[in-house]
């Protein structure tokens, strides 16, 4: 499972039906089930999130045995469903991942 922080001015977007209305924009199918957000597209077989603190808490399961166009639609997709979400790009959140796994605070 991985955590991804989000934006003060997003927490917002961790309420279920706003997590669902985001995952339908970019995944084009998307329900809620219990207190998680279940999708998926593409490579992607799985994706269950649901908020955790001020965190986005996310599992996924992907099929490995796709096309490379299908690979990179699944990963475009999911980024913008992270940034959507998150408010942070996929540089910001590499970039806030790799100070954590240093022990170094985060800037932003």
């Amino acid at each position: 499972m991985q955590r991804y922080p989000v934006r003060a001015d997003h927490r917002g977007k961790l309420a279920l039906p706003e997590l669902v209305t985001c995952a339908r924009a970019c995944f084009d199918s998307a329900e809620a089930e219990g207190t998680h957000l279940l999708s998926h597209y593409g490579a992607i077989e799985r994706l269950e999130a649901h908020p955790e603190g001020r965190e986005l808490a996310v599992e996924l399961t992907m099929n490995p045995n796709v096309s490379s166009e299908v690979a990179g639609e699944t990963v475009q997709r999911y980024n913008r469903f992270l940034q959507e979400v998150t408010g942070y790009s996929a540089k910001e959140r590499a970039k806030r991942l790799r100070k954590s796994a240093t022990g170094v605070p985060a800037q932003g």
